[in-house]
């Protein structure tokens, strides 16, 4: 079999998986509904009224933010990890997570240590979301401007991870003053949750992840070339500084707006490329976006399902269960391959 065929093979699995994996997270919940009855409310055929309302306004828009929140974080992860050749870069290592959180934080802990300066005294998902866009931009436009004065990429990460930690301590600077129950909430929005959003902010995740992707997609032969070292991709004609601006606005896109609505979400980012690499046996970028885009939904979602517990009413915390089934799969396919792709 050619590699052609064996990448059309594997791609095809994925689809069949993913589209099982969909199917399979809508039915199952608190409340189960039947193979068939999922298929006729997706399709548009009115069932039982408890059953058509419980998939179309929580269900089918939880399951498509898990396929967007895997598929953008993965691709994010990967191209933080070839911009920087560091297998250990996930998509927060520029701080635009930290940023969302400090966002998040200065809502939802700054609002009683700061009642005089801000004029949220309550918060909803909106200007929660809201907040957590403007933290993760603000850092975002730091990094901007500092890539645009440093020559070394090498630097932009220290950089990014030095932004992360400043950030980080103004965080933990506002949970030690802050109030019991404003502390409670803002650990309960770090958990992480994909069932908050409604289909307007769906709408809002699922135009900067396709323009994540676009700006991904046109910057493939730069990511190929950057695997090689800057100066190989310089000798190549890749603009190295054009280059970096686009790849960090994908990331800044994708890992911002999925922070922002649903949460800083672990594991993922950093795990997924490596999966794909270990199962393509490739580094070349045309093959890897699609192939971490599918991955990362496909993980998701199955880490998605464990979450809501079938048949209990509990939900657990996503970014508990990304990593407790996650990393364990990675640390067999890294010893099974005994080499690390990359």
């Amino acid at each position: 079999m050619s590699k052609q065929s064996t990448y059309s093979f594997h791609f095809i699995t994925l689809l069949a998986v993913l589209l099982l994996c969909f199917i399979l997270n809508i039915c199952l919940g608190s409340v189960s509904i039947s193979f068939l009855e999922t298929l006729k409310a997706l399709f548009g055929t009115v069932t039982e009224d408890a059953s058509y309302y419980i998939i179309w306004e929580y269900r089918l828009p939880k399951a498509i933010t898990a396929i967007l929140v895997g598929g953008g974080l993965s691709l994010s992860g990967l191209l933080m990890q070839t911009l920087f050749r560091n297998p250990l870069a996930g998509p927060y290592v520029l701080g635009i997570s930290s940023g969302a959180s400090l966002g998040a934080a200065l809502l939802i802990m700054g609002t009683s240590l700061f009642s005089g300066a801000f004029a949220f005294s309550t918060f909803n998902d909106i200007t929660l979301a809201i907040a957590s866009s403007l933290g993760s931009f603000l850092v975002l436009s730091l990094v901007l401007v500092v890539a645009a004065k440093v020559k070394d990429t090498m630097a932009l990460l220290i950089i990014g991870l030095m932004f992360g930690s400043i950030t980080a301590a103004i965080v933990s600077v506002l949970s030690y003053f802050s109030k019991a129950e404003k502390l409670q909430q803002y650990i309960f929005w770090s958990f992480g949750s994909l069932g908050n959003l409604s289909w307007t902010q769906l709408l809002i995740v699922v135009l900067c992840t396709l323009i994540g992707i676009f700006l991904s997609i046109i910057s493939i032969k730069p990511l190929n070339a950057f695997l090689l070292g800057e100066n190989y991709a310089k000798s190549l004609g890749v603009g190295l500084q054009k280059s970096r601006y686009i790849i960090i606005v994908a990331t800044g896109l994708l890992a911002g707006s999925i922070t922002a609505f649903a949460g800083p979400i672990a594991f993922v980012g950093l795990a997924v490329p490596h999966i794909t690499k270990q199962l393509f046996h490739t580094t070349d970028h045309k093959i890897q976006i699609p192939a971490v885009l599918c991955c990362g939904a496909i993980l998701m979602l199955l880490c998605d399902t464990i979450a809501q517990l079938p048949g209990s009413v509990s939900v657990l915390p996503i970014n508990a269960i990304t990593s407790i089934f996650g990393a364990p799969v990675v640390i067999w396919l890294l010893i099974r391959k005994r080499k690390m792709i990359f």
